[in-house]
């Protein structure tokens, strides 16, 4: 079974990302990098000891990819939203032939110094509209999230919208097992997260 690693937040571009969520969760999140595979950027904070959550856009002084940007940012969101998550594996090899096929391969990617696999469909599509998660493996030790900067945030829940929770239930159980995280019933894919902060419990959408 995995474990969550990290919830993501799209933006048009960073600053109107990094503005959404200091409004919804009272932080500005510090600077993270440049991913060259796939022509983005992001700001990131962690959550807990060892999870975080990242504002991702596409990096206007990179060239375009190869290939299509993941978490759908070829089509630029109109607003950013929480739009995805990701789990955590230490043996991708073994837990990618459980995923939906709509998940698609596990790429390498690099951030600087940092390295990992991520599940990312060939389309840049977001999995059961980003209610099923990503699968990352770190390739660096120690963990990633642990190092990254803090500001006393905390994941209470997740909350999973979809037209056919059970479907999504069902895709879920033989993959990840965490009480935060709940399956709710909506018109459309939607994430909501529930942040623990140090003026109380916010939520961002």
């Amino acid at each position: 079974m995995a474990e969550f690693d990290h919830i993501v937040v799209i933006a048009p571009d960073l600053a109107a990302g990094l503005d959404h969520v200091e409004a919804a969760i009272g932080v500005r999140l510090p600077k993270g990098g440049s991913h060259p595979l796939m022509g983005t950027h992001n700001h990131l904070v962690r959550l807990g000891e060892a999870a975080f959550l990242e504002v991702i856009a596409v990096d206007p002084d990179a060239p375009a990819p190869a290939r299509p940007r993941w978490f759908t940012l070829d089509h630029r969101p109109d607003r950013p939203r929480l739009a995805h998550w990701v789990v955590r594996t230490t043996d991708m090899a073994g837990l990618h032939p459980a995923l939906p096929t709509s998940s698609g391969p596990a790429l390498r990617v690099t951030r600087g110094d940092l390295h990992w696999l991520l599940t990312v469909p060939e389309d840049g599509s977001l999995p059961e509209g980003g209610t099923f998660p990503s699968l990352i493996e770190w390739g660096n030790s120690p963990l990633p999230p642990r190092a990254m900067p803090g500001a006393g945030l905390e994941l209470r829940r997740l909350v999973l919208s979809h037209p056919d929770p059970a479907h999504l239930q069902g895709l879920l159980s033989g993959v990840i097992d965490d009480p935060r995280v709940e399956v709710a019933a909506g018109q459309a894919p939607a994430l909501a997260a529930l942040i623990q902060t140090p003026e109380g419990p916010k939520w961002l959408e």
